[in-house]
């Protein structure tokens, strides 16, 4: 039996580019849709040799048939690159493939919140928990993207061979990259006391975070949790566990640390990546002078 081609493509982002699960799913997700597209725009099945076919009137007309289900201009630019990619993987490297412009994104910047807001919304998280050692494990979980500024996914993605913890932690983010973050005598505390607290075994190969029935925890569940807690204090849409992470690069930034650090720090694979938060700063000073001076 045939493998079907979004299944190979998604087998070689994992295997061979090293993308993460979710970046699998989506772009083979993209995979399946242009496919089944195509043999409705072109009235037939799609046989791999005939994607080297393909134009730039076809992809137009995959993109407009995407935006009547709501994509907005950033979701049809990862559409856009995604469905390049899976060209290049389906008609080899040294294929002619057709040139779209993609829709003009216009750049956001991160939404840090303040330090007094990330403490409170850990502890208002931390006080909803159902069971003492689940509110010591979302305590920890929290801490850990501010105060290491990890993804909610390395976090949740800890095993239990971190243990003891000393002063850094390796972490396992985009693309397998391992990078060291120090651990401040807050995180460690933290972690050791939900270690202590959590009634499952935590052996050296098995998730260090668990879900309240012992399996590894979900980041949705933290995610959730933080929706909650957010309209308890009154805090912004997007407050989200990822804006803890924004925080911790902002706060740094703002105490003098350089950008190459930063980059070290988060992970990231350019510098570029980085940069975004010397706007952060920026923005951050003009609300400060904006609410400080009197004749602003």
């Amino acid at each position: 039996m045939t493998t079907p081609l979004p299944l190979l493509y998604a087998q070689h982002l994992a295997r061979d580019r090293r993308r993460s699960a979710h970046t699998v799913r989506a772009y083979a997700a993209t995979a399946v849709r242009l496919l089944a597209f195509l043999q409705s725009h072109w009235g037939g099945p799609i046989a791999r040799d005939a994607l080297a076919k393909i134009t730039p009137a076809d992809l137009r007309a995959f993109l407009a048939h995407r935006r009547t289900e709501g994509l907005s201009n950033a979701s049809a630019a990862r559409e856009l690159s995604a469905v390049r990619g899976f060209l290049k993987f389906a008609c080899g490297d040294g294929a002619e493939l057709p040139r779209l412009r993609g829709p003009r994104v216009k750049k956001g910047i991160p939404r840090p919140i303040s330090p007094q807001e990330a403490v409170a919304l850990a502890e208002t998280v931390s006080e909803e928990a159902r069971e003492p050692w689940i509110a010591a494990r979302d305590w920890a979980v929290l801490l850990l993207l501010y105060g290491a500024g990890l993804r909610i996914g390395e976090a949740v993605g800890l095993t239990a061979a971190v243990l003891p913890l000393g002063e850094t932690l390796s972490v396992t983010g985009k693309r397998n990259k391992t990078r060291l973050v120090p651990l401040l005598p807050q995180v460690r505390a933290a972690i050791d006391a939900y270690a202590e607290a959590c009634p499952y075994a935590l052996s050296r190969d098995a998730p260090l975070f668990r879900g309240a029935r012992g399996g590894q925890l979900s980041s949705g569940i933290i995610r959730k949790s933080v929706q909650g807690a957010r309209a308890m204090l009154g805090l912004s849409e997007r407050t989200t566990p990822h804006a803890l992470r924004h925080s911790f690069a902002t706060h740094l930034l703002g105490r003098g640390a350089d950008l190459r650090s930063l980059q070290e720090l988060l992970g990231h694979a350019s510098l570029s990546s980085t940069q975004i938060y010397t706007a952060v700063d920026a923005a951050h000073l003009l609300d400060v002078y904006r609410n400080a001076h009197p004749r602003a």
